[in-house]
């Protein structure tokens, strides 16, 4: 469930960092930094997504403007992978695993509410 992301991955004129446009905006017009996964501390995509790559390895900085999203390779590190990340951002289900039924879903409000 949920909607892949269209990732291109664009050629940048310096090494060990890589840059992806997507067909959505994850800021809007603000820019954010991520510089460690301790920064990434909120709950927006944005944050999601940074907290995604880090947790991958081998990145020393993120930044996200609009659909446009830079990452600073960490040294020796490379950027497979990363397109695959930032596809899979709003997937909430992943194939061969099944989504609760309707039944499940109503059985866990109940118990969440009482």
């Amino acid at each position: 469930m949920g909607q892949p992301i269209t990732v291109v991955e664009k050629p940048t004129a310096t090494a060990g960092i890589v840059r992806f446009e997507i067909n959505r905006s994850l800021t809007g017009m603000g820019h954010e930094r991520y510089r460690s996964l301790a920064d990434a501390t909120g709950h927006r995509p944005p944050d999601e997504l940074a907290r995604r790559l880090f947790e991958r390895g081998g990145i020393d900085a993120v930044h996200i403007f609009s659909n446009v999203i830079t990452v600073d390779l960490a040294r020796g590190a490379d950027g497979s992978g990363l397109l695959e990340v930032i596809q899979g951002l709003f997937i909430h289900y992943s194939p061969g695993v099944l989504p609760p039924t309707d039944e499940e879903l109503t059985a866990e409000a109940g118990s969440a509410a009482g």
